[in-house]
């Protein structure tokens, strides 16, 4: 007897022809090491190990994963560094430090600016435009809550004395160089060199000036501060990370004109201060550590000589950048 077939099933919708999922990841250990030194609308520049300059794009294995200036990343596909060649970030290795920021304090949206950076240059002008303590706090508080040391650098020493801020800054031992156009950047090199330094400032008050200066022929944007608003034009749009000739890698990141600390916690704050940190476990239950925090163990310290005043002073100015 022949078998019954039903004139309608070649009609059916085929059934979705898959292969099995595997739990099986590529093995991307022995992918070459590569630095993220400048990002381009999707297009990430990355130096290998032995200098070559390769471009890449950020592979769908990754997700929604950031890839940001500073990244230490594994790299596949074509790694020649020939013109038109592209290859994929698979790998990103866990950062040593991540300094960020929000737009203000009311914005707890966390920007990233750099990964890996041990160190944080905070460029400010002694005039045109005049220094702005209150931002240097606040970089201040950014870069030791991600441990990462902080170098002041005073441009335009020939337009204002550095002294006010010199004193203003002693108290935290940060190291201070002071320049002007056509100075000695000895200085500046030997504290730069080997290491990996983040420039951040207002626009207008010379990074790109000192980053042009320091590697010559890197052709950072440089401009005047405005007439009319007092402010900075911005020049660099983007992050850069430059290898130094000494040794070493600087960063120049765009000019800000905010920099809001919203993601550090106030009550966390001490602790990049050692030597606060041990006189603070004193402290009651709750203290704020601040001028009207009362019994707070810091005011007796310096009462009994084991704490400056002027120690003290400079903590809490930067400690109100929370308020």
């Amino acid at each position: 007897m022949a078998r019954w077939q039903d004139d309608h099933a070649s009609f059916e919708r085929p059934r979705k022809r898959s292969r099995p999922r595997t739990k099986d990841r590529p093995d991307y250990s022995s992918a070459p090491d590569a630095l993220v030194v400048s990002i381009d609308r999707g297009r990430y520049r990355c130096f290998l190990n032995n200098g070559t300059a390769v471009t890449a794009t950020k592979a769908r294995i990754l997700g929604r994963k950031g890839v940001i200036v500073g990244d230490r990343v594994k790299l596949d596909g074509d790694v020649s560094g020939a013109a038109g060649s592209l290859a994929r970030i698979v790998e990103v290795e866990e950062r040593r430090t991540w300094l960020r920021r929000s737009a203000d304090d009311l914005d707890t949206f966390e920007r990233p600016i750099v990964a890996n950076a041990d160190q944080l240059m905070i460029v400010t002008a002694l005039a045109d435009p005049e220094p702005k303590t209150g931002m240097i706090d606040r970089i201040l508080v950014a870069a030791y809550d991600a441990q990462v040391s902080p170098i002041l650098c005073l441009t335009k020493a020939d337009l204002a004395s550095p002294d006010a801020l010199r004193t203003a800054y002693a108290p935290l031992e940060i190291p201070v160089v002071v320049i002007h156009p056509g100075s000695d950047l000895s200085p500046v090199r030997s504290l730069l060199e080997h290491h990996v330094t983040v420039l951040i400032g207002h626009s207008g008050v010379g990074k790109s000036t000192l980053v042009n200066a320091l590697v010559p022929g890197t052709g950072r944007a440089t401009g005047a501060v405005s007439d009319v608003t007092g402010k900075g034009r911005h020049t660099s749009t983007s992050a850069a990370a430059i290898a130094l000739p000494s040794g070493g890698w600087i960063i120049d990141t765009p000019g800000v004109r905010s920099f809001g600390i919203s993601h550090v916690r106030a009550e966390a704050f001490i602790g990049a201060f050692p030597d606060l940190k041990d006189i603070v476990t004193a402290c009651p239950r709750g203290c704020r550590h601040d001028s009207s925090a009362p019994e707070c163990a810091l005011d007796d310290a310096v009462r009994h000589g084991r704490l400056s005043a002027e120690r003290l002073l400079s903590f809490r100015r930067m400690e109100r950048a929370f308020a």
